[in-house]
């Protein structure tokens, strides 16, 4: 995962645990991303954040550079005009998923340097889910797609 970012230190928290949970390997995480070592995020991470490798990089266009050069697909999480529905992409097994701002999404640098732009479709009166849970259905769904062995 790419953390692009994301500000709270719970929905950091959060994603960690989800991310272990779904055997998530490698989190990149962009400034102003807090890091696991802050108490604030360790805290509501449970150690969950010793389960996986996560790195500091400078901006997420070098994120999306690290996981494309580890083998990755690279699938931003953002609700964008030209966004497809989650589920109508083929994930493959090396997936990497970016998440953005709680606000303001992922960085428009960020999603120029993606393989594609995924959105969570909603069936109710909201249009938008907090950070953390939609970045726990996109690992579900990525999930999903593997055990599967299709989309």
């Amino acid at each position: 995962m790419i953390l692009d970012g994301v500000q709270k230190p719970f929905n950091v928290g959060g994603l960690l645990r989800s991310a272990a949970a779904y055997r998530a390997e490698t989190m990149w995480l962009v400034p102003p991303t807090p890091l696991p070592t802050e108490k604030s995020v360790a805290k509501s991470a449970l150690g969950c954040e010793r389960l996986l490798q996560w790195h500091e990089t400078p901006d997420g266009v070098t994120a999306v550079r690290a996981a494309k050069d580890a083998g990755m697909s690279v699938v931003a999480i953002e609700l964008t005009a030209d966004a497809t529905p989650m589920f109508e992409l083929d994930l493959g097994p090396d997936v990497c998923l970016v998440l953005g701002h709680e606000e303001r999404g992922v960085h428009r640098s960020t999603l120029g340097a993606v393989d594609h732009i995924a959105y969570l479709p909603q069936l109710g009166k909201v249009g938008s889910l907090n950070v953390a849970q939609a970045g726990t259905l996109a690992l579900y769904e990525t999930a999903r797609q593997a055990m599967m062995g299709n989309p």
